[in-house]
């Protein structure tokens, strides 16, 4: 399969990475200095494990600035960007993520997307509806930084915020490139998947 992974910090590397080992996967970020170290197998962050994997694993992962390039085509497209909580607004700032979902579907329309980054309550839901699509899902992440690819290698659990065949798809993705045995997959509406992770944050 081919997947774009959109946003290349803890998490977004992290998965792109994971999912190399079995798929085409094409990462995207606006920084080129990260874009360039990731082309020549090298990390951009602190992490034993992507260190490691980007200079002694075979993976089929390439970096770029270009966001068409990596979209077209794709079967799923990660979004893995920031959305910083604004606590004089009391509420996360989606921006980035509104944007990448609305360029992707302008690109691709049929591709389903995996949004990856911290997102309030109903915003899958509202997306969906804001641009007359049910291809936007939601699936979160329980990283801890400076050990992403670990975490990902030994998933705690697998969460997809989906009740549908691609969802499973997706999820047997992720648990077929870990290391873990039986990885958990649990499979949920995706309001009830955006509060797992909000509940989950709170009380780490």
């Amino acid at each position: 399969m081919k997947i774009a992974v959109i946003g290349l910090g803890y998490v977004g590397l992290s998965n792109a990475i994971l999912l190399a080992q079995q798929n085409e996967v094409i990462g995207v970020d606006l920084d080129v200095a990260k874009i360039n170290l990731i082309n020549q197998s090298k990390s951009p962050i602190e992490d034993e494990y992507i260190v490691n994997y980007l200079t002694t694993k075979s993976l089929n992962l390439t970096a770029t600035t270009n966001l068409k390039k990596a979209i077209v085509n794709a079967d799923y497209v990660i979004i893995a960007t920031p959305t910083n909580y604004d606590s004089i607004r009391g509420e996360f700032d989606t921006t980035s993520v509104d944007n990448v979902i609305e360029k992707s579907l302008e690109i691709e329309p049929e591709t389903c997307i995996i949004v990856k980054s911290t997102v309030p309550i109903g915003y899958v839901d509202t997306q969906n509806q804001r641009h007359n699509t049910k291809n936007i899902l939601f699936s979160p992440e329980f990283l801890r930084e400076g050990n992403a690819l670990y975490d990902n290698l030994y998933p705690s659990r697998i969460i997809v915020g989906e009740i549908s065949r691609r969802a499973e798809i997706f999820a047997e993705l992720l648990a077929n490139a870990s290391l873990k045995k039986d990885a958990e997959i649990r499979l949920m509406p995706a309001k009830e998947a955006e509060a797992v992770k909000l509940y989950a944050n709170t009380y780490l």
